[in-house]
């Protein structure tokens, strides 16, 4: 039960994001319903999806996980080292300086280091289709991003090293409050070695 209402999720999350991708549908639609009605619709889906990936894999958690594999007790220090870089590449899409400049793409750059990082440490089923089908769109957008011949969104000007700062700041905060308390309070289990804060 759980673990489909994850997949649902992603199929409605994910595709949301793919459709984004087919430029000339999305031009379509927007055409159809203009512009603020798209950009309404898209985030109510994302969000629907959302919800669905965490109801679903909360409740697959519960039930119990499927083991496809065993990953050793040193993987989990594989994702508190990569969730650092992750975190501030994440940041970095929103203040854009000479971090953006060299990645390109720092959302998509932090959501595939998020990914491939959790897939080392996690080897039940459902951790697998979760952060394998982010890894696998995340990838696909990347590839789809150089093959776009319209401009897309109005790029958001790019700074320099006080924007640099500010994305190394924010998105260690970022990391902590991952780690410290979406981690052990949200997801259940503790990111880091030492027992996480309350416990």
């Amino acid at each position: 039960m759980g673990l489909t209402v994850e997949i649902i999720g992603l199929a409605v999350f994910l595709g949301a994001h793919v459709f984004v991708s087919l430029r000339g549908q999305r031009t379509a639609l927007i055409a159809r319903i203009g512009r603020g009605s798209y950009l309404g619709l898209f985030s109510l889906v994302s969000l629907a999806g959302l919800l669905l990936i965490g109801f679903g894999f909360a409740r697959y958690r519960a039930e119990g996980l499927i083991p496809i594999w065993y990953p050793p007790a040193w993987t989990r220090h594989i994702v508190e080292t990569l969730m650092w870089p992750a975190s501030v590449a994440v940041v970095a899409a929103y203040f854009p300086g000479n971090i953006k400049r060299v990645l390109k793409h720092p959302m998509l750059v932090g959501v595939k280091i998020w990914a491939a990082a959790h897939l080392c440490a996690n080897g039940d089923l459902g951790g697998i289709v979760l952060f394998g089908a982010v890894l696998a769109w995340a990838v696909y957008d990347r590839i789809s991003l150089k093959r776009r011949s319209d401009p897309g969104s109005p790029p958001i000007p790019v700074g320099g090293l006080r924007n640099d700062i500010i994305a190394v700041v924010a998105g260690t905060i970022v990391y902590l409050a991952l780690g410290f308390l979406f981690h052990p309070f949200v997801i259940g289990v503790p990111a880091f070695a030492s027992p996480a804060l309350g416990h």
